[in-house]
């Protein structure tokens, strides 16, 4: 891959960009601290070279002050000045036949300040002379005067700048070099990834029963291959549901409604007297009310599945909503033969026409498969933190295999839940669980002793969660 085809967001260009930036830190550092100190040296350099040269002079200009031995020691000066043309010599004094160096008004100016070293920027030079002052006592013939050593510092700064270009040239190479074997770096750490999301790719739907291996992987890769195969686990089970649920939904719709065209075409196939037509119309509308039904209730799923919750929350009796919900399924209890017992009672901050319609699907579901003259049992628990409602009636045992699935959309066995009744369509326990869902509660199912029992938990009035309305 080219660097004119590398996505700006590319991982392996962002590390390429962040080993530069630390190679640019650690370059910085390392190259303020060489040139700090490497500044230090050079500065000391001028200073040391003048003590060098006052020390070779000094015993010199002390001890000798005559006239014919201050001659010798200028053409000695002379023949130094000639040698290095960096150093230079001044001598001030009351007396002209005592001086050197043709000072000028500065420089007599400089001369009367403080001993030791000090800079002087002389007329017309970009860089300052580092000087050495000293105090010579008169002698002799000689009067007390001021000596002067000056060295140029241009060849001292010249090399300090020279340096300072140096590290920044290198440093600005050593970036781009890290900029480079880091992207090169990066290419090679993330070909395992590459070779990731090509497989990953292979994995499209209907083909989900593959899965990335995490043998021989680097820990983090195999950590986020994991994940992966382990939300491709959730998504084909999705998938497989909705097909079947999809399949379920084409089979529910598709029988009335071929009963409604079925129905319709036999009428009108010839005459018939009013009173079939308005049978078939009265079946028809059977058909109708089924399919209503039907659709009604998969919106509501839909709406459960977007996360809707119960907001128009009361605090109300459990016992005294079983009873209305009994009071309203009156005849299908009194033409199924079966009776309902009743225990216990709770308060609980819930949506009063949801759980109604949950008790009606979990009675309705219980009448269903009851023989006659036999009893079913409504239990109502009250804990700290939930309520449970839960519906047993008589009846053989529900395979474990089929338990936890019976709470799903069209799940049907046949010997725990038949399609004899015209109303079922396999939806009442899935509204059932959406409707505990969106008060913050679950669903359970038990199959023991002779006994199958559905029931629901729900958030107690103690345990908070939910604001019930004023």
């Amino acid at each position: 891959m080219s660097w004119k085809t590398v996505p700006v967001n590319s991982i392996a260009l962002r590390l390429a960009g962040l080993f530069m930036l630390v190679a640019l830190a650690v370059f910085l550092l390392i190259g303020a601290a060489l040139y700090r100190q490497v500044d230090r040296s050079l500065d000391l350099l001028p200073a040391a070279e003048l003590d060098a040269r006052y020390s070779v002079l000094e015993s010199t200009l002390k001890r000798f002050g005559t006239h014919e031995h201050w001659l010798k020691i200028s053409n000695k000066l002379n023949l130094l000045s000639e040698e290095d043309r960096r150093i230079r010599f001044w001598a001030v004094s009351s007396d002209p036949q005592f001086e050197y160096g043709k000072p000028s008004e500065q420089i007599r100016a400089f001369a009367e300040g403080a001993e030791g070293m000090r800079d002087l920027r002389l007329n017309g030079s970009p860089y300052p002379y580092k000087m050495l002052v000293s105090e010579l006592p008169p002698l002799a013939q000689r009067p007390a005067l001021r000596f002067m050593i000056g060295i140029d510092t241009e060849t001292f700064w010249q090399a300090q700048h020279s340096l300072l270009v140096a590290i920044v040239s290198l440093a600005a190479l050593g970036v781009l070099l890290a900029a480079l074997l880091g992207y090169w770096v990066a290419r090679i750490g993330l070909r395992p990834l590459s070779a990731l999301s090509s497989k990953a790719q292979a994995l499209a739907v209907p083909r989900l029963d593959g899965r990335l291996p995490t043998e021989q992987l680097a820990p983090e890769l195999a950590q986020f291959a994991g994940a992966f195969n382990a939300t491709l686990e959730r998504v084909t089970l999705a998938y497989s549901r909705l097909e079947a649920f999809n399949a379920d939904v084409a089979h529910e719709l598709r029988s009335p409604l071929t009963n409604l065209i079925g129905q319709t075409q036999v009428a009108l196939t010839r005459g018939r007297s009013a009173e079939h037509y308005l049978d078939v119309l009265q079946s028809n509308l059977e058909e109708l009310e089924r399919l209503r039904s039907i659709i009604n209730d998969m919106l509501f799923l839909a709406s459960a599945d977007q996360g809707s919750k119960a907001t128009a929350l009361t605090q109300a009796s459990l016992a005294a909503e079983v009873a209305t919900t009994l009071d309203y399924l009156d005849y299908i209890l009194e033409d199924a033969q079966v009776q309902v017992r009743v225990s216990g009672d709770a308060i609980a901050p819930i949506e009063t026409a949801q759980l109604r319609r949950a008790l009606i699907n979990l009675l309705h579901n219980a009448v269903q498969h009851t023989q006659a003259h036999q009893v079913i049992t409504v239990r109502i628990d009250a804990q700290p933190e939930q309520v449970s409602i839960a519906v047993s009636n008589p009846g053989p045992a529900i395979a474990d295999e089929h338990l936890q699935l019976l709470f799903e959309r069209f799940y049907r066995v046949d010997a725990a839940r038949s399609n004899n009744g015209a109303g079922n369509h396999g939806l009442g326990l899935a509204i059932v669980k959406a409707i505990a869902l969106m008060h913050g509660g679950e669903v359970f199912v038990r199959s023991n002793h002779g006994s199958n029992t559905f029931g629901i938990r729900l958030p107690s009035a103690q345990a908070g969660g939910f604001a019930a309305d004023s």
